[in-house]
């Protein structure tokens, strides 16, 4: 896990040195342990490290083929990069890294090496040839990768603060992409919040060449897959508990300590379960534990750890703790989120134990319909039916005799969900993801919110038309991966844990459990307990005391801190806000008293998003 940045260039190269080492030291918390430059005809590459594979300097990056032809700089872990190079015997090797190995698989295959890789990953090949420029991201976009193109120069970094540090990008706000941000807490790629700069799609790659960029998927989500029509329950379950086998299994390859986050909670005790089931020595465990009662999970998270044997380290915080590193935690963010403080104070806690490498439970709830929205959706479609055969003038008429009351943000998303054009994915599924409605959008703007099109710009052209063919509760866990997991989640949690230099790793997005578990029949899936098929799959390995348990997560005050310990903070934000162009003053008041005098409109998330936005801005020098 490391950072990587360049560019291509054409002015003088000790402007490129310059800007590269600029980019370089903004990504140092990424990569602690080494760093490497490449200066070239054209081309700049930059390279932090953090060492897990191969821990020796032939490791480290820019890594260049014995020919001088190809140069790589990589960020992630294949973790069948073993297989791949008994695939490519003819090759000299440098090292014993997976970086070496998609180097050389790069010069047999091309773009086609990506289908050998199974890994999490984002890398850029210099052909100094060609001079061509090949950059790409994983399947399911774990690892990040921004870029700007202009006038036929060509940037790239791990994060944003790298491409604004290195002059690459300017400090303005995508205003464009700002009413996507207030619809969904995000901006999915591959648009971001900052001009100029877009996200490489997960599951795509560019290529560089001539002056022109080619940019083309190469794996996607929403593809249907075949399902064996004469498979039982028991032999599905079997498929599945194989397959996450062999995810956790893979992501064990480390030459420094590694360790697993653990809940109690079903996704990571699964995890914990399998890895002490696999691995040869004993499985270190971290717990988050609290003493109020209405946080804590030692008592779960305890009886995993005893049962598996594992070296469990209990972390005892404080919900002041998480408070205290407010401030940190906000300005280790790369993109304005309020999901990652929690991945922030875990990370933190599991990186001064002195381990390196974590796996977490990330991904079941998605792939396995822990969420609620999954029956919601999956009801919708099937009893509404007939409801979407009516015409649409009917339904938006019906729609607007609906009564505003105390529970009215529930019965304005009833109204979307009425009033859609059809009954189909597209339509539905974002308004389940929805925070500010379209009226709050244009009262906060003072303009029209654009069209509802998140689906369009999360899912490759077609995609979303694609997921139509897949079974109900596939549809929503696609749209939850492309949506919130993917830009939000992950990428929080990439932030996050690289802030401390701790890599984490989500075997339940392996894409090879992901595609079959989304080819599922519905039968099979639905989740008539919590997360059926998945505690169905794993048999005994999870007590059923864990599978019943009530589900908590990290659940803090925040609209009470909002309107106490947090107040000052949200109010000069909203504030300061009011300032900006494009934001309506008044409003953003409105909003805030509303919020203040607990008005069920205006929960406390919606007041979060915009102190997010505002703390993001100024600390960037956003205009």
């Amino acid at each position: 896990m490391c950072g990587i940045a360049g560019f291509t260039f054409t002015d003088h190269p000790e402007d490129a040195r310059t800007r590269l080492q600029a980019m370089t030291d903004a990504l140092s918390h990424r990569g602690p342990d080494a760093a490497g430059h490449l200066i070239g005809s054209g081309i700049a590459l930059g390279h932090r490290r953090l060492s897990i594979i191969d821990l020796s300097d032939a490791a480290n990056q820019p890594i260049t083929d014995p020919s001088g032809r190809y140069t790589i700089i990589y960020n992630g872990e294949v973790y069948n990069f073993r297989e791949v190079r008994a695939r490519l015997p003819q090759y000299q090797f440098q090292s014993n890294s997976d970086t070496d190995v998609i180097l050389a698989a790069y010069m047999e295959w091309g773009p086609d090496c990506l289908q050998h890789f199974n890994g999490m990953f984002a890398f850029a090949v210099w052909d100094a040839q060609e001079r061509s420029l090949f950059l790409c991201r994983d399947r399911l976009g774990i690892k990040p990768l921004y870029y700007t193109w202009e006038n036929g120069r060509l940037g790239f970094a791990s994060e944003l603060r790298a491409l604004l540090r290195g002059g690459l990008a300017q400090p303005r706000l995508n205003r464009e992409a700002l009413p996507e941000y207030l619809r969904y807490f995000t901006v999915h790629a591959p648009r971001t919040l900052l001009a100029g700069v877009q996200q490489l799609r997960p599951g795509t790659w560019a290529l560089l060449k001539d002056g022109q960029l080619d940019i083309r998927p190469y794996w996607s989500l929403t593809e249907p897959r075949v399902f064996d029509p004469g498979a039982d329950y028991a032999a599905v379950c079997r498929q599945v508990r194989g397959l996450l086998t062999a995810a956790v299994e893979r992501r064990l390859i480390s030459d420094v300590p590694f360790g697993a986050f653990l809940s109690g909670g079903i996704d990571s005790s699964a995890v914990v379960a399998l890895m002490a089931t696999v691995s040869d020595t004993p499985v270190h465990t971290f717990s988050v534990v609290f003493d109020e009662p209405q946080y804590d999970e030692s008592r779960w998270s305890s009886m995993i750890a005893k049962r598996y044997g594992t070296q469990h380290h209990p972390i005892r915080l404080s919900p002041g703790d998480f408070l205290e590193e407010l401030p940190a935690a906000l300005a280790a963010l790369d993109h304005p989120s309020g999901d990652g403080l929690n991945s922030y104070v875990v990370s933190q806690a599991t990186k001064r134990t002195g381990f390196t490498v974590a796996l977490s439970g990330l991904g079941g709830d998605e792939l396995f319909a822990g969420y609620p929205v999954f029956r919601r959706y999956a009801s919708l479609r099937q009893r509404w039916a007939a409801w979407y055969g009516l015409p649409a003038g009917l339904r938006r008429a019906v729609a607007g005799l609906l009564s505003r009351g105390a529970a009215a943000h529930k019965t304005e998303r009833l109204r979307r969900l009425m009033a859609a054009p059809d009954g189909g994915f597209g339509q539905l599924y974002p308004v389940f993801r929805q925070v500010y409605d379209d009226a709050e959008i244009q009262a906060l703007t003072g303009g029209p919110a654009p069209a509802n099109d998140v689906l369009a710009w999360a899912l490759p052209p077609g995609a979303a038309a694609e997921a139509e063919r897949l079974p109900l509760l596939s549809q929503v866990s696609a749209g939850e991966i492309a949506t919130y997991t993917q830009n939000v989640l992950l990428r929080d949690t990439d932030q996050m844990s690289m802030a401390h230099a701790l890599e984490v790793r989500v075997p339940f997005f392996d894409y090879t459990l992901v595609e079959y578990v989304l080819s599922i029949p519905d039968t099979f899936k639905y989740p008539h307990t919590p997360k059926r098929l998945l505690v169905d799959a794993l048999g005994d390995l999870i007590p059923a005391e864990i599978v019943n348990r009530p589900k908590m997560g990290f659940v803090f005050p925040w609209a009470q801190w909002l309107r106490q310990e947090l107040r000052p903070l949200a109010e000069q934000s909203v504030a300061a806000l009011g300032q900006r162009e494009g934001f309506d003053a008044a409003s953003l008041q409105r909003f805030w008293r509303q919020f203040q005098q607990g008005d069920p409109q205006i929960p406390w998330m919606k007041i979060w998003m915009l102190a997010a936005l505002e703390s993001w801005m100024s600390r960037n020098g956003i205009a």
